[in-house]
């Protein structure tokens, strides 16, 4: 069945504990879920959408970073194909659109919503269902770097910087 659920952003396969300090996964590569036994398991069974408003992704430039947030052209709700387990997800992303590229070459896999149910149905195939996805239209600007820092959160951090 489907619920709203809420869960931890990053995965940590039970392998995991074996190898030391481990960081969560937190993206899968569309074009190699099929190939790693962590996520061919988990597309096949456990998959989930995750809602945003946007998303922030970072520029490098000469020898700084600078971060972008990103938003539907139409400011409508995205949600990004994910996989999940034990209350653990991570975001399925793929190759960046050519405007996104000018930020960044990978980009979250957004699906519509109209393609929500087909996604979550784990009879159908996941990766068909996935490629057949094409990228909405996105707008982007730059934002302070005073988002980093987890003392500051509100809603000034996603406005225009400069």
């Amino acid at each position: 069945g489907k619920a709203l659920e809420l869960s931890e952003f990053g995965y940590s396969p039970s392998w995991s504990k074996k190898v030391g300090k481990f960081s969560p996964l937190i993206n899968a590569r569309k074009e190699t879920l099929m190939e790693k036994v962590t996520f061919k398991n988990l597309i096949q069974t456990s998959r989930c959408v995750v809602p945003a408003d946007g998303y922030y992704e970072w520029k490098r430039e000469d020898k700084s970073k600078v971060p972008y947030y990103f938003t539907k052209e139409d400011d409508e709700i995205m949600f990004f194909a994910a996989i999940h387990q034990n209350n653990q997800f991570c975001i399925i992303t793929r190759e960046a659109t050519e405007k996104v590229s000018a930020i960044h070459h990978r980009e979250p896999l957004i699906i519509n919503q109209s393609q929500i149910n087909n996604y979550l149905n784990i009879k159908k195939d996941a990766m068909e269902i996935l490629i057949s996805i094409k990228p909405p239209a996105l707008k982007f600007h730059e934002i302070s770097k005073d988002f980093n820092n987890p003392v500051n959160n509100n809603p000034s951090l996603i406005k225009p910087f400069n």
